[in-house]
Parts: C-alpha cells; structure tokens; sequence
C-alpha cells in the first residue's frame, strides 16, 4: 500500500562557481600569477591591459574635455552621456601606479651539490670508465650525502645499467677519490666514518687528533648520550683532556651536506610574500604584493565580429570565453578585497607585536576571532591565511604563526602560548650547562613566574622549539 507524506528538511549546496572562488582564495601570489599566465593563454577573450592603453584612454579623455570646453565638440553636449559608469576595479586589479616600491625576490643563480661535486671530478686526471663510474656514484649519495650502498651493490648497478662489466675494486677505488672531494666527509657510509675522515683530513694539516680519534671509534654512543664520566674511565683521561676532544669533535660536520657547509652552493626557495606590512607616517599600513600581476581586461574585437553572426557555435563559445573572464577579474578583486580586510584585522589585533617584532607581545588569537570581526566564515580566513606570509620590517613571517591558544595566568591575565615557549628558551638558555635543567625543574620556574603549566606541557614546548633534553643539553 502506498503512503503519501511530506517532509521538510533544510540543506545547503555550494555551487560550482562558489567551490571554484574558495580555490582560487587559497592561491599564493605566485600561484595566481601561474593561474593568471595560463588563463591569458587559453581564453582569447582575457587580455592584459597595458600602460599605452591607458595613456591612450587618458589622452583620448584631455582632448575630448579640451574641445568640450572650447566648445568645438557637438557630440558631449551632457556630462551625464559623458560619464563612464564602468567601476575601474572590473578592468584592472589593482590601483598601484608602476613606481610603486614592492617587494621582489632576488634573483640566485642556482647550482646544486651533486653537481659541484661533479664539476670538481671532471677535472681530475680521470679516465672516462672512470668518470662515468663516479657520476654514478655521486648519483647514489643520499641527500645528506652519505653512501648508503657497499661497492658491490654499486658494480652490479653501473654494470647492469651501462651494459659494462665494473668490478668491486674499480668501485672502492673511486669511492676513495670521492672522499677526498669537498666537502670533506662526502661518500662516508655513516656518521662515525663521516667523523673520521674529517679527523684524518685535519691530521693532515698537523693537529693533534689522537683522543679525539679514539673517542669517535670506540666510545661514540657515549658522547651521543653525554656519559662523559664513562668515556673519562674508559680512556683514562681528566675533565680538560676530555673537553678538549669533545670540543673539537663538536666542531665537525655530523653530515657530509649540510646548511652550514653548503650554503655556497645550495639555494633555498626563496619566498614570496603575499602582504607587505610597513609604516607609513608611524601608522601599520598593509598592501598586497601584487606588482607581478598585470591588470586584466576583456577584449570585446571578437565580439564585434559577430553582430549580425549566424553562428550559433562561435557566438555560444565568444559569451562563454567572455563569462570566464568577466568572473576571473571579479574573483581577483573579491579575493584581494578578503585578504586585505583578513590582514588588517591580524595588524589590529596584533597591533604590539607589528609594532615590536617581539614574539612575547602575541596575544592568544584563533581563526575564529578573526571571522566573527570579518563577518566571514571560518574556512574563508583559513584559506587566506594558511601558507600565506607577509613582509615586515623585522622580516617575512608566516601568517600562521600569528595564531595560537592562550592560558590564564595566576592573575588571571591570558597570556598566549608563544609568550611561554619565549620564557622557556629564555629559561633553557640561561641555564648552567653543566646541570641543565630537567623538564621537572622549568615546570616549577615557569610556576613562579605565573604560568603554571603541567610537566608534559613544558616537554612539548621543548620539543616544539627543537631543544634537546636536559641530559643531551650536558656541556663539560
């Protein structure tokens, strides 16, 4: 039997253009310009408009006003015909005249370690069987070049790959070559051999490397865990014996590649900042770094070319390439609109830490705070600030960071958690090395200062701020 009933339920859709908007929301500055060059090349009707256009227009608009005032011109005889009522924001993205000083990153020129280090083989006095074996090897260096693989695995690869028999000795051999490139250390199998080819090498130049030596081949695991007590027994040696030894083996690179050793050679991706925040007659001012984005306008040529068309196909696709990018230059100037009113809102409430550059003069803020001021919802700040970041006058920072949760203090001030990791690494660094502090011990110190926080609390903070234990923070 059939029934028939009614229901009312409530749902909500997001249309595609919508989902499309929120995408284009969360682009960096750089992805825009991709998505920006991709769009101009595929949709015919997207062109940018240049500063001859625009001189043009200008100079179109002082002649006609001249002849409009000297009355040779019949044709504007109302300013109301006169006025253009096209805002200028739907033809350009921005206001920012050419001169305006933005930010730009440098251009580097790029070179990366694996080729150094073939540049320095390719001019030895080598045979090409063995430059080709010694590219390969190079090739088999992890990213922190170490040589994970014997020689024997090595021969069987080159063997296979180049259709040549290489044997295991011919492997060991130019393995030894590589280990004499720079940076001394590269091609060691692990730490410990990393250690003492950087000791052999210094032998070599005439120091005295003969503890040390023997500390890194026998009682390596020791010093990892600071049991200098141990390593004193083991080699019969004082406290200065051993701080001496210690101190030079801190003074090697633990890894063949490495920031410190490369920072000639190695180039990090350099970022781009999406805001630029600066003072402007002692006031916070923020702008967007959009001076790599042309201004965009419509061209209208093909649509004059169809008046009168009976080609129903191409006048379907000239208003559809026309819709896109009509929507585009909107959604560009609906995005900076969101960005710029999301940036001002994190200046305004974190106006001490803009003025300062102080990490203590955060206060507890959360995307939510930023959405219920903004009138916006929670996922739109989230896209405009999530891999965002702004240059400042005390350096680029990631938008992120701004947030963080908060904890009441003793008197009953919220304070943010960055204000306590600060007061941490203030406490840590401050210490005595010889008995650093245990996680116990800075509960109770950061307790005395009004923060009471809870011991697993305080090791969090630590491992967030990437500092060691209190027993590997033991220096002699």
């Amino acid at each position: 039997m059939l029934n028939l009933s009614q229901t009312q339920k409530q749902t909500l859709r997001i249309s595609p253009s919508q989902i499309q908007l929120l995408n284009f929301l969360q682009l960096s500055t750089l992805e825009l310009e991709e998505h920006i060059k991709t769009e101009l090349e595929e949709n015919p009707m997207l062109e940018e408009a240049t500063v001859s256009d625009d001189s043009a227009e200008t100079d179109d608009f002082d002649k006609d006003e001249k002849d409009l005032l000297q009355g040779n011109n019949s044709d504007y005889l109302d300013w109301d015909e006169y006025d253009d009522d096209t805002p200028n924001y739907k033809t350009q993205l921005n206001n920012y005249s050419s001169d305006d000083d933005f930010y730009s990153a440098p251009i580097i020129q790029q070179i990366s370690w694996r080729e150094d280090l073939k540049e320095q083989l390719h001019v030895l006095a080598l045979t090409e069987r063995q430059l080709l074996l010694g590219d390969f090897i190079i090739d088999s260096l992890d990213e922190n070049g170490f040589l994970k693989y014997d020689a024997e695995a090595i021969a069987d690869d080159v063997s296979f790959t180049n259709n040549i028999f290489v044997d295991t000795p011919d492997v060991e051999e130019m393995i030894k070559v590589i280990r004499q490139l720079d940076p001394i250390g590269i091609g060691a199998s692990n730490l410990q051999e990393c250690l003492l080819i950087q000791l052999d090498h210094k032998r070599e130049h005439g120091c005295d490397v003969d503890l040390a030596y023997e500390i890194v081949l026998n009682n390596l695991d020791d010093l990892a865990v600071r049991n200098y007590e141990k390593i004193m027994r083991s080699r019969e040696i004082c406290t200065e014996k051993l701080k001496e030894a210690v101190t030079l083996i801190t003074s090697l690179n633990a890894k063949p590649i490495s920031e410190e050793n490369t920072s000639s050679i190695l180039v990090k991706d350099n970022i781009i900042p999406d805001y630029l925040v600066f003072f402007d007659d002692g006031k916070i001012e923020v702008s967007l770094n959009s001076n790599q984005i042309p201004p965009l306008k419509v061209n209208n040529s093909f649509q004059d070319l169809l008046q009168g068309s009976a080609d129903k196909a191409a006048t379907h696709y000239i208003h559809t390439k026309v819709s896109a990018a009509n929507w585009l230059i909107d959604a560009i100037q609906q995005r900076e609109t969101t960005m710029l009113k999301t940036m001002r809102t994190l200046v305004k409430l974190q106006e001490e830490f803009f003025k300062t550059g102080n990490v203590q003069k955060l206060k507890p803020m959360t995307l939510k705070d930023v959405a219920e001021i903004i009138s916006m919802d929670i996922s739109t700040v989230s896209r405009v600030t999530s891999g965002k970041y702004a240059q400042t006058p005390f350096g680029t920072i990631h938008l992120k960071d701004l947030f963080s949760g908060g904890i009441f203090t003793d008197s009953g001030t919220e304070v943010s958690n960055r204000e306590i990791q600060q007061t941490l690494a203030t406490l840590i660094s401050n210490e005595d090395k010889n008995t650093p502090l245990n996680d116990f011990q800075l509960a109770d110190l950061l307790a005395q200062k009004g923060y009471p926080i809870a011991r697993r609390t305080v090791a969090k903070y630590r491992d967030h701020l990437g500092i060691q234990s209190a027993q590997l923070r033991r220096v002699l």
